[in-house]
């Protein structure tokens, strides 16, 4: 549902502020000069908020208001009344005819959001086509914890990604932060005294600003109930202590809905290059395995037909591994793609223990695959399986 904002002011800059203030969201912005004009597209078009300047030609606020609230079909439609500072004692002595609140000329375009906001849900829209972020954009998350070395570790354990990690020790830090940045993450600690994380939560949730923001509970593991409420009020994910650290940057990726695909695929002139990395967690394994096949379509579709598979930083092998490197070969040979191993002697000594892998043979460096592809006898030492 897209909602509908009436703005009825004799001002054409007031109403041009208006406009520009809501064009971030997804909602209508409906324009009359005074009173008359404002009751006609308010009978007409049914907004689900006005904004109702006082003073005007033809038709003041006063009398559009009070005919407005004696229409039983317009009554209910809140109303948010604008007035100079000097109309202020007006406005509250015409309160009780029925205006939801009132915003003193001039005024800054955040509070006009965030007085709307609290009567209609705006929720932001994209300015031109919709991009996924990637997993290597900057991004800012937000940790409130009043216990400094939970912030260090999480700091600490998403050093390698480009995210900024902001720690607060208290809700009145929290507020004061996004009141001036708008996070893309946050983390309340449910720990905090007096329910301290929920009440956050709740005054985050009701602002304009961070009502969409994923927001993530830190619990200890054994806190069940606590648990259970956050998931009930609506935290986007529980995150435990202690903390894992990749199963934390796993659901941060998901909340933030970021492509993590660059992480493992990239291409390097004719090469599509496919990289793991030194612990392949069954989290690492089931990302690769849903992008495997769409970046080998999208890069044979470009015109690639060389595929190298980088282990050099894998550790050590384990099943899943194994069955996502057939499954990657199996991929490439349907596509009548050359590919090529590249590993470590660790790697390598490991697929002499497994049927299925003891045939496949490494190169010892880029350089060395890459030629071998571009002669086209890649495929063969790489393991025919």
């Amino acid at each position: 549902m897209r909602y509908k904002v009436l703005t009825v002011d004799d001002s054409k800059t007031v109403r041009i502020i208006v406009k520009k203030a809501f064009k971030s969201y997804d909602c209508e912005i409906l324009e009359a000069g005074n009173g008359v004009e404002g009751l006609a597209v308010a009978g007409k078009e049914r907004p689900d908020v006005i904004l109702l300047d006082i003073t005007m030609p033809v038709m003041d606020g006063v009398e559009m208001l009070t005919k407005i609230k004696s229409d039983p079909e317009l009554k209910a439609i809140p109303i948010i009344m604008l007035t100079a500072e000097g109309g202020r004692d007006n406005v509250l002595k015409i309160a009780k005819i029925g205006v939801r609140d009132y915003i003193v000329k001039p005024f800054k375009e955040d509070l006009l959001i965030e007085k709307v906001g609290r009567i209609i849900d705006l929720k932001p829209i994209a300015e031109g086509p919709v991009k996924t972020k990637s997993i290597l954009d900057p991004c800012t998350i937000l940790v409130v914890e009043d216990k400094p070395t939970i912030v260090q570790q999480i700091q600490e354990g998403l050093k390698h990604t480009p995210w900024k990690i902001h720690g607060m020790s208290s809700t009145g830090e929290a507020i004061d932060f996004c009141s001036k940045n708008t996070p893309d993450l946050i983390m309340l600690s449910l720990s905090l005294p007096e329910e301290a994380g929920f009440t956050l939560f709740r005054l985050i949730r009701a602002s304009v600003k961070t009502k969409y923001t994923p927001i993530f509970g830190l619990v200890v593991k054994t806190e069940v109930n606590v648990q259970q409420n956050a998931q009930q009020v609506g935290f986007s994910a529980i995150i435990t202590k202690p903390i894992d650290i990749p199963e934390l940057e796993s659901k941060i990726a998901k909340a933030m809905n970021l492509d993590t695909s660059k992480r493992y695929f990239d291409t390097q002139g004719d090469f599509l290059m496919m990289k793991l990395p030194e612990n392949c967690t069954a989290i690492v394994v089931n990302e690769v395995t849903n992008y495997l096949k769409p970046k080998v379509a999208e890069a044979v579709d470009s015109g690639i037909a060389k595929t190298i598979i980088d282990l050099k930083e894998v550790k050590s092998l384990n099943m899943n591994v194994i069955k996502l490197l057939l499954t990657t070969m199996q991929t490439c040979r349907e596509l009548a793609i050359q590919f090529a191993l590249v590993g470590n002697d660790a790697v390598s000594a490991e697929c002499k223990s497994f049927e299925d892998t003891r045939n496949w043979t490494f190169y010892t460096s880029l350089d060395d695959a890459k030629a071998s592809l571009s002669k086209g006898g890649a495929t063969a030492p790489a393991g025919a399986a």
